[in-house]
């Protein structure tokens, strides 16, 4: 059988790529140590930091929901994102990203929230955010919240899938670092729970 025109395999859906899967896998058990439910809040990535979460089997052990809020009213309306927030700083701010983490943090069950919000592109992009700006949040129930921004290359699969590694990459760094924590109250789920997927 000849196989030199053979189409190549399809590339992984959002949420699926090896990398961010093996990332996420990493993530969960950071948490599960460490005894805490997460929540994510996206925008440009749509939900894929939730999708790459839940395709660890027993998932539901550190994860507790996901909020995809695109639009500014969604922001608004699931996760309390003040409206003078976003009329001073913009969806795409540090501001916006810090009261996505706190918000789903408030709206939910969870101990630790991601939240992202960015340009992905290929349009939306001015002077002073181009496409690949990216802002993040993260937030630990009990101990406070951390934003930062980035900007991430090439095109908007590149950009969404930077972004998504970049969240979970610095949520292992915050979580890792919980032990020298002097008001960390310790675990707020029971680590060695049977996991219900």
């Amino acid at each position: 059988m000849d196989l030199s025109d053979a189409a190549p395999p399809p590339a992984p859906a959002p949420g699926q790529e090896p990398e961010l899967v093996a990332l996420a896998r990493t993530l969960g058990e950071r948490l599960r140590d460490a005894g805490l439910m997460a929540v994510t809040a996206e925008s440009c990535t749509g939900g894929m930091i939730a999708a790459a979460i839940t395709e660890i089997a027993g998932s539901s052990v550190w994860f507790e929901r996901g909020f995809v809020s695109y639009s500014n009213e969604a922001k608004q309306d699931l996760l309390r994102v003040r409206p003078g927030t976003l009329r001073l700083h913009g969806a795409v701010s540090e501001q916006t990203a810090g009261e996505m983490a706190c918000g789903a943090l408030g709206h939910s069950h969870a101990g630790f929230a991601i939240a992202v919000t960015g340009v992905a592109g290929p349009g939306g992009g001015s002077p002073e955010k181009p496409v690949g700006t990216v802002c993040f949040g993260w937030a630990i129930d009990g101990v406070g919240f951390a934003t930062e921004t980035r900007w991430f290359p090439g095109d908007r699969a590149a950009v969404r899938l930077g972004t998504a590694l970049h969240a979970m990459s610095r949520a292992i760094e915050f979580i890792d670092a919980l032990g020298h924590w002097p008001g960390w109250p310790g675990p707020s789920v029971d680590p060695t729970a049977d996991p219900k997927d």
